[in-house]
């Protein structure tokens, strides 16, 4: 039995959190994935997840909160948090120079010490841009995983998809370093777009049926978390999503 994880982010345009976090309990959750956003009240909202018996294994924290290290250790042993993901990087970055992405594996890879030094699990979380090739034909998640080898990856199988790649590919290469898992779903073509094209997980085009058992057995994750950028009905997506994985 996985107990299923939930990124918060998903959840940042329906506040409060006292309410997001009730619904999450309420639908079976027994984990959830904080965001950069949040960590200035990580007191309060540690106090909200213990009151509903929820913890938070993993965190994204944006590259500027990593670099105040003392300020995100804090953040993590406030709210538990053992595994910290680098989530992304600014939109106008996402197709920079070659060594630009080169730079920031040897920024990850020395952040990555540090934290691990620490006793944390340290990694990259994937968008799609990292699939789109730079100038000499060199994929950025490559430089990245491959300049920075001690790192883990918390795979977006549906980011994977959407930057044009298969998964399993990628799971061939670097599955031993997948330490975590999102759990999304893409609605067919032309759908959605009034939630960019994303879906509940289990109602879109994802096999995850197929997916999911692979990915257990053939990664080191042990945190699978469920995402959805955009939803416009939380409980629908929340109580869908989970309801979808422990039928499979």
């Amino acid at each position: 039995m996985t107990d299923f994880s939930f990124q918060l982010y998903s959840a940042r345009n329906f506040p409060p959190m006292s309410f997001v976090i009730d619904l999450l309990k309420k639908h079976g959750y027994a984990q959830v994935e904080g965001f950069g956003g949040l960590y200035d009240n990580a007191q309060e909202l540690k106090a909200l997840l213990d009151k509903a018996g929820l913890t938070m294994p993993t965190g994204h924290f944006g590259l500027d909160q990593l670099k105040d290290k003392d300020k995100a250790r804090k953040a993590a042993d406030t709210l538990g948090i053992t595994g910290l993901f680098c989530p992304a990087i600014p939109r106008e970055l996402w197709e920079q120079p070659e060594d630009d992405w080169k730079k920031l594996a040897d920024e990850l890879a020395e952040l990555g010490a540090f934290y691990k030094g620490q006793g944390y699990r340290f990694g990259w979380h994937n968008h799609h841009f990292e699939f789109w090739p730079t100038a000499s034909g060199a994929l950025p998640m490559n430089i990245l995983l491959d300049g920075a080898p001690d790192i883990d990856w918390e795979m977006d199988v549906a980011w994977v998809v959407r930057g044009e790649h298969d998964p399993m590919q990628w799971v061939e290469k670097y599955g031993d370093r997948i330490t975590a898992i999102h759990v999304k779903d893409l609605a067919p073509n032309g759908e959605a777009q009034d939630e960019d094209g994303w879906a509940d997980v289990g109602h879109g085009i994802m096999n995850w049926r197929e997916l999911l058992p692979k990915l257990k057995s053939t990664t080191k994750a042990t945190h699978f978390v469920m995402e959805h950028d955009n939803p416009s009905d939380l409980e629908r997506f929340a109580s869908r999503s989970i309801q979808s994985v422990k039928d499979l």
